[in-house]
């Protein structure tokens, strides 16, 4: 089994020998990988959507792990039993979808001991609810793959210090560690929120024009660390 970049880097993050809970495994691939690779003995992996489940099942069954992977139909968290994974890995969808699937089992959550999340949308969102619900964001990482950039968040257990919403909206960890894809990541922001600006450019509201000031500082603040890098 090789994986696609993004998961690969995902890989990185879980420890050898932990118990491995990938929600929405879509074709299993990672669960795959984790234990033909021995470094995890066993995966749940889990799916809201009965196709991708049926496809993860026969993924499972083709490579033989039908015994060291325990596929499960459910939605979210729901196929979980408090204590059974001490990873949670939830890759492929929006960050405000990660954040969903999270809060709605805490009983679950509690017994966690580290995240692995790949947002494709919204991580300042996801950032911020894991700060203040009691998680570190102990790392990130950047990945290209097939030209898009992606985002890994690991986060454990503990109190981040981080409160500034503008540095949790980019990536703390990021930004300290200085990853080598930052300055295209930043860039690339940079340009959406342009192209929000130069939507409101008619628009004459209160509302608006306070919603452009707040926009360009939030540009003038990037550009400037792009400058710095």
């Amino acid at each position: 089994m090789v994986l696609a970049k993004r998961l690969a880097a995902m890989v990185e993050y879980i420890p050898s020998g932990s118990i491995v809970a990938d929600i929405g495994t879509d074709h299993a691939y990672l669960p795959i990988f984790l234990v033909e690779t021995g470094k995890c003995p066993q995966v749940i992996a889990t799916e809201l959507n009965l196709g991708p489940y049926r496809s993860a099942g026969r993924m499972v069954k083709e490579f033989k792990l039908s015994d060291k992977i325990d596929l499960r139909l459910g939605d979210g968290l729901s196929a979980l039993k408090p204590g059974e994974v001490d990873v949670l890995v939830l890759a492929g969808m929006g960050g405000n979808t990660i954040r969903e699937i999270l809060s709605t089992a805490p009983a679950v959550l509690d017994t966690v001991k580290k995240l692995v999340l790949q947002p494709m949308a919204d991580p300042g969102g996801l950032r911020s609810w894991l700060a203040a619900g009691g998680w570190k964001i102990t790392d990130e990482k950047l990945v290209e793959d097939d030209g898009r950039i992606y985002i890994v968040i690991v986060a454990e257990p503990g109190r981040e210090d981080t409160k500034d919403l503008f540095l949790l909206e980019l990536g703390p960890r990021l930004l300290e560690k200085k990853d080598p894809l930052l300055k295209p990541y930043l860039n690339k922001i940079a340009n959406r929120i342009e192209r929000v600006l130069d939507g409101l450019t008619i628009a004459k509201s209160d509302a608006v024009l306070k919603k452009k000031i707040e926009l360009k500082e939030k540009l003038a603040r990037i550009r400037e660390m792009v400058d710095c890098l």
